[in-house]
């Protein structure tokens, strides 16, 4: 699947994603890439908005489960999350998910075909001019 098609399912699934204007910056074997602008997330102090920054990380991670798991009949959900904002994002919106290592990933694969549900932890971080300003940690389940 491409980065355009990707982000059309992400458009067209979750409304929030188009508002946001979500792009998919890249997706390759080793990072899935997501980004928005300031203008459409920002705070009144002109920065991004705490809750942009939680979705698009949930976002990031959801995404890069599902083009991962490449089952499109799957759901994926959060399950639980952790958030640490460390630096205030003043420009456009940068969210990393390091895809799973590939016997990592050929576990949950395999629980999933087995028993219709699988449960995976996922990392995101945030850049901006080198430094990371956002960590996020989060389960999300695959469902049938």
């Amino acid at each position: 699947m491409s980065p355009a098609e990707i982000e059309a399912f992400l458009h067209e699934k979750i409304p929030l994603a188009r508002a946001m204007g979500v792009r998919v910056e890249s997706s390759d074997a080793e990072t899935f890439i997501l980004t928005a602008p300031l203008e459409p997330n920002h705070n009144h102090l002109g920065t991004a908005f705490g809750g942009s920054l939680a979705a698009l990380a949930t976002l990031t991670g959801y995404a890069c489960l599902w083009h991962s798991l490449d089952d499109r009949d799957a759901h994926v959900v959060i399950r639980r999350s952790e958030l640490d904002y460390r630096h205030p994002v003043t420009g456009t919106l940068r969210a990393i998910c390091r895809r799973p290592d590939e016997r990592k990933l050929a576990d949950f694969r395999a629980t999933f075909a087995k028993a219709g549900k699988a449960r995976i932890s996922l990392e995101v971080e945030m850049e901006e001019a080198g430094r990371i300003c956002l960590h996020f940690r989060g389960d999300f389940v695959a469902v049938r």
